[in-house]
């Protein structure tokens, strides 16, 4: 059990893997990360914001048993259990541990390379609450595997996590992904990743029809989910090849391109004019909605990511943790961003967010992620 404080004064539980007696012997790296890792566990005096909706409740008391939350009730009621090691929490709040959906090992370093930092990264999540992660695509092939399991055998500390495969991707400009070549590559890529420990999977944006039905035939046998940011097959093509999740809300559909061609990405700002004035009553939208409910396919805001690329925001805190020559390239990024009044994204930002809201309100599952890549800053 970690106890992490926030800046903010915010605690959240930090579970590194189930507290048993077949919980792995921490090395000399997780130490230093776990405060208290005692069997049973009383928080007193704390206010507990339980993530609900519901109001903050003061002076509570949370029982923790071997690595499982086991009761929570006023301090007043909530009986200590013998041998508990008692914690006061006066002052401090408890929140539930985040659970993000779509994270990143790797951050834009320039250009169109991503620098791998599996261990600051995932150090820096923990630090910010958050407990459970999806890493949506990497660059690597290994890393996030590797790191995950090292995790889970507590030789590293971090996140649980939800280890995603090399991006299924077609043929690309990116020199960090694997072209597939048809869907029987896809199949193999798919096959290949999973045998090597990978628990998730991410379509990309040049991906066709034909392998990524076979990419999620292939995975769904292996018991895999597919999430996917496309831009070649849209949204109402992928729910129809059964793909579980979509990844950045709307703001990566192409379903409203006039004249999309199949199998052929428009570009991702031909997909974002459209959504900017997209109406959320129009019976197209609302058609693509009842589809993705019916089909039970989530979607995953990253609303974090695209206001680093609308004027008018604020700058985003923690610029501190970054280097100086990443620091430097992101203030250089937000300068122009804010001065681009222009900007598609002063439409699109607003407006993908009611979609998301109308999706919700459709009766949608709608998941969250930080997306920490585009122009760094997140």
């Amino acid at each position: 059990m970690q106890i992490r404080v926030l800046a903010a004064g915010i605690l959240t539980l930090a579970l590194a893997g189930p507290m048993t007696a077949q919980a792995p012997q921490l090395s000399n790296a997780v130490r230093p990360f776990v405060k208290h890792g005692e069997p049973v566990i009383i928080l007193n005096n704390a206010r507990v914001i339980d993530g609900t909706g519901s109001p903050a409740r003061e002076n509570q008391s949370i029982v923790i048993r071997d690595g499982n939350i086991a009761a929570v009730g006023a301090a007043a009621t909530v009986k200590p259990p013998d041998g508990a090691i008692a914690i006061d929490l006066a002052g401090k709040t408890v929140i539930p541990g985040l659970v993000m959906f779509h994270e990143h090992l790797y951050y834009p370093s320039g250009g169109s390379v991503y620098a791998q930092l599996g261990q600051s990264f995932s150090r820096l999540y923990l630090a910010g609450g958050v407990t459970t992660m999806r890493t949506g695509g990497n660059v690597n092939g290994v890393m996030d595997i590797k790191l995950k399991q090292e995790i889970e055998a507590g030789r590293q500390p971090g996140p649980d996590i939800d280890a995603t495969a090399p991006y299924l991707n077609g043929p690309n400009s990116f020199l960090q992904m694997h072209g597939l070549k048809d869907a029987a590559d896809a199949r193999k890529q798919v096959a290949y990743w999973a045998d090597m420990g990978a628990t998730s999977l991410k379509a990309y944006m040049n991906i066709t029809r034909a392998q990524l039905g076979a990419a999620v035939e292939e995975a769904h046998k292996r018991g895999i989910k597919v999430t996917g940011h496309l831009c070649s097959v849209t949204y109402s093509e992928a729910a129809d090849l059964g793909i579980d999740n979509l990844e950045h809300g709307f703001f990566a559909s192409t379903d409203f391109v006039e004249g999309k061609k199949p199998d052929e990405c428009p570009g991702q700002g031909a997909g974002q004019r459209t959504v900017a004035t997209l109406d959320e009553n129009s019976e197209p939208f609302k058609a693509l909605v009842k589809k993705l409910v019916d089909r039970k396919v989530a979607l995953t805001s990253t609303l974090t990511v695209f206001e680093t690329f609308t004027p008018g925001r604020p700058k985003p805190p923690g610029l501190e943790v970054l280097v100086t020559p990443l620091r430097e390239l992101y203030e250089r990024s937000f300068t122009r961003v804010s001065a681009d009044t222009q900007s598609n994204y002063a439409k699109l930002f607003p407006n993908g967010m009611k979609l998301e809201r109308a999706f919700v309100r459709a009766g949608g599952t709608l998941i969250a992620g930080t997306d920490p890549t585009g122009s760094g800053g997140v």
